[in-house]
């Protein structure tokens, strides 16, 4: 498979602290990546790196072929934004906002692929819908529509069912796998760990000065997770640098 993504020596933080240093990992077409780790480990400082809201200190990250509007991202949402008052499909639709420029009108092509994307994720029946009125699972799969609208070949993740009922978090995992299947990269932030281990192809673990990335198995294999369901203690794989 073709790597969309390269990073090499990477080095992440604020100002002059580095939380991350001597990263080393790759993500091709297709891949799930999952990254994992303690609080304070720098999961949102890489995902922000990525997504170029920050940059690096040091290192170099390598997109092969990618355009920023090649790469959508579904954030943790805030109480503020789950109390949006638009329609469910005003909402899919924002996600084509930043391809738009000074056209101040949707294209016919850009309100069929947001209709495709409501169906691909179940919620085509919802777009008339007031978004505030709608559970978490569903407020989770609008805005899941609305990054697929964004991009439709990497999607990053950052705790996607984060306050969901159990049912809810089992259909969106469902729907994220699918979406893998039918061709979109994932990268996605979680403490998850049992269900990282059975939809992830590759793990990043962040470790306090160390770091493992590996296919899953590996992950497995190696026992990097001493103990899978407390998703803690992880060791092993290459030493970073301070």
């Amino acid at each position: 498979m073709k790597r969309q993504i390269d990073c090499k020596n990477l080095s992440l933080g604020y100002g002059s602290k580095i939380v991350l240093s001597g990263l080393n990992f790759s993500v091709s077409e297709g891949d799930f990546l999952c990254i994992v780790g303690e609080n304070g480990s720098g999961k949102s400082t890489l995902m922000k790196t990525l997504l170029g809201l920050q940059k690096a200190l040091g290192g170099e990250i390598k997109f092969d072929g990618l355009k920023p509007s090649d790469i959508g991202y579904l954030p943790q949402q805030t109480p503020a934004q789950r109390d949006f008052p638009a329609s469910v499909r005003e909402i899919v639709l924002s996600g084509f906002t930043a391809k738009m420029g000074l056209r101040p009108f949707y294209s016919a092509t850009e309100k069929k692929s947001a209709e495709n994307n409501m169906k691909k994720l179940g919620i085509e029946s919802l777009s008339s819908k007031c978004y505030r009125e709608l559970s978490g699972g569903q407020q989770q799969r609008v805005l899941l529509a609305r990054a697929l609208c964004s991009a439709e070949k990497i999607l990053l993740l950052d705790e996607p069912v984060t306050g969901l009922d159990p049912q809810a978090q089992a259909e969106m995992y469902e729907i994220i796998k699918n979406l893998n299947k039918s061709g979109v990269t994932i990268i996605m932030i979680s403490h998850d760990v049992n269900s990282i281990v059975k939809y992830s192809t590759h793990v990043l673990s962040l470790g306090k000065n160390t770091f493992f990335f590996g296919s899953v198995n590996d992950y497995i294999n190696k026992n990097i997770d001493k103990n899978i369901n407390k998703n803690k203690n992880f060791r092993g794989g290459d030493t970073l640098h301070e």
